[in-house]
């Protein structure tokens, strides 16, 4: 009974953290989206009305429409280049053999170990001080790339590890060459995996600041306009904007869940 009552105890202790937990996560996001459609220029309380011209504010600001241009121009890039480039790394990764195979996957994954302002910094310094190049987004894709590339690779690996060789094995005996095998087997299998680590590299160069910061030109992105509107204070406006990449976050969340492989799944 005494051990009884100490589980019980102790599981409606886990429960309180996480229901505090989860608030004190959530709290902040539900009020930003809630001030975004506050009539008050302050985005603070009290809340005086209910008005979307936030929102319409938004969409003929062209400093916004540009800064979104540009992000979605450079996240769309990243998602490309960093899935082609993992996906063909993730493949000797898991399926070949070779005594530098350890080193090549540290080397692969320690970018996403490092932390943002290092990678900025050296960046910044390759660009401007090695190669005498000028900054632009050019060198914030790269930058994303460098960041990105190493998730792409985990995901992929990760559904490469599930895959049933033997499907290939048969493809070959009925006489498929090898980009036969690859085109028509492999690649429709892995394709969730691949689709995932892009939405993935798309995430996560859409909200990307701190290298963002270190390697753009005289153009701006959306973290970057957000970030020098919120040093005069956060208005209404701004909790819009965030509104929007919040939603459109949890959209490719949803999309990405949709497409992950799950563990045992061989479709």
């Amino acid at each position: 009974m005494i051990k009884l009552g100490l589980r019980k105890r102790i599981r409606i202790g886990f429960i309180t953290y996480g229901v505090f937990g989860y608030l004190f996560l959530y709290a902040p996001v539900i009020l930003m989206a809630t001030f975004s459609f506050n009539q008050s220029k302050t985005g603070n309380l009290p809340f005086t009305g209910f008005t979307l011209h936030w929102y319409r504010d938004l969409f003929q600001d062209y400093l916004v429409i540009d800064a979104f241009k540009n992000s979605l121009s450079v996240a769309t890039s990243v998602a490309f280049l960093s899935t082609a480039i993992g996906t063909a790394a993730a493949f000797p990764l898991v399926r070949s053999q070779f005594k530098i195979k350890e080193t090549l996957r540290i080397v692969f994954i320690l970018p996403m170990m490092l932390p943002s302002l290092l990678i900025g910094v050296g960046l910044l310094i390759f660009f401007s001080s090695a190669l005498g190049i000028s900054l632009s987004l050019w060198t914030v894709m790269i930058g994303h790339v460098i960041l990105t590339t190493p998730f792409v690779i985990l995901v992929v690996t990760a559904r490469l590890l599930d895959f049933d060789h033997t499907l290939e094995w048969a493809a070959a005996d009925l006489g498929a060459s090898p980009m036969q095998i690859f085109r028509l087997v492999t690649l429709p299998i892995i394709l969730p995996g691949v689709i995932a680590g892009a939405l993935f590299a798309f995430t996560l160069s859409l909200d990307e600041f701190v290298i963002t910061l270190f390697t753009i030109g005289p153009e701006s992105t959306l973290p970057m306009y957000i970030f020098s509107q919120v040093k005069f204070g956060v208005t209404p406006k701004v909790n819009a904007l965030l509104t929007l990449l919040m939603l459109g976050a949890i959209s490719i969340l949803f999309a990405m869940y949709f497409f992950l492989p799950s563990k045992g799944s061989k479709k």
